[in-house]
């Protein structure tokens, strides 16, 4: 099974969406093998967001990731980068296909609800970044036999 690392966002966790977020990604069949609330530091921000160093948004980005709690979380499942994704929706809210997290919650690109890794590799490199790994927490679930073949 693949895992991917989630973050509600400080307008997601404001507007109340956490719920809601989680029930999506655990109502699809994704188990949830981590789950924190923290608030983020500007060292931890600039390490997360390190490949945008120098770019015109990495200050806004780092500011407003900075602002308020998050939620962080790691989910496991079939093909959990790539679902994750299409459940989340394009980036810019204004485009995000209806019935997607961003599509349902979203206006703005600056306030989009919701991060998740890029591909497995991000996944890995970010899961590391917000979790020691006795953090994540390894079960069996008994719906597991309906969900996967």
């Amino acid at each position: 099974m693949e895992r991917t690392y989630l973050m509600v966002k400080p307008d997601g966790v404001q507007r109340g969406l956490i719920g809601e977020i989680i029930t999506r990604f655990e109502k699809r069949g994704f188990k949830i093998i981590a789950l924190k609330m923290l608030r983020i530091s500007r060292e931890l921000a600039e390490k997360h967001y390190g490949e945008h160093v120098g770019k015109p948004f990495f200050e806004p980005l780092v500011g407003f990731i900075t602002s308020g709690p998050v939620v962080a979380m790691v989910i496991e499942g079939k093909n959990a980068v790539a679902a994750a994704r299409e459940m989340m929706g394009a980036t810019d809210p204004l485009k995000a296909t209806p019935g997607t997290i961003r599509g349902s919650f979203g206006i703005d690109i600056g306030r989009n609800v919701i991060h998740g890794s890029d591909s497995p590799d991000s996944a890995r490199r970010e899961i590391s970044i917000f979790f020691r790994e006795e953090e994540l927490i390894e079960y069996n679930r008994d719906t597991d036999r309906w969900i996967y073949e």
